[in-house]
């Protein structure tokens, strides 16, 4: 079983962690190369409500692991149902993320800006 190394400046006997299947990716793809050992990961949630536990889980998996690799996380709003979204759940969804201690930098995007893309990709 693979584990996880502690920082440098950890106790030398101080208990090490199991790798968990996302991290064991990541190390066989740093190992290999894949992706020029670069790790991106991106938080997408619907902006058609206020989250729920579940999300601060992946808010907390996605922009952590990118932190512990040295990577980088996307906030990518997946606005595909206009219909149901408000810019209330934007802004609410955007406080909770930097509430639980991350940011996203520059990195803030919406599916919708991609639609004339894919339709092009779809025909």
């Amino acid at each position: 079983m693979k584990t996880h190394e502690p920082p440098n400046d950890s106790q030398p006997n101080e208990p090490t962690r199991p790798l968990n299947f996302i991290e064991e990716i990541i190390e066989e793809h740093g190992r290999s190369g894949r992706f020029d050992r670069r790790v991106h990961t991106r938080f997408p949630p619907e902006p058609n409500g206020y989250l729920h536990i579940g999300h601060a889980k992946s808010i907390c998996l996605n922009f952590g692991l990118a932190e512990q690799y040295g990577g980088l996380c996307n906030l990518r709003f997946d606005d595909t149902n206009p219909t149901k979204e408000e810019v209330e759940y934007v802004e609410s969804i955007k406080e909770d993320v930097r509430w639980l201690g991350f940011d996203w930098e520059e990195r803030l995007f919406y599916a919708s800006d991609y639609f004339e893309q894919l339709y092009e990709w779809a025909v």
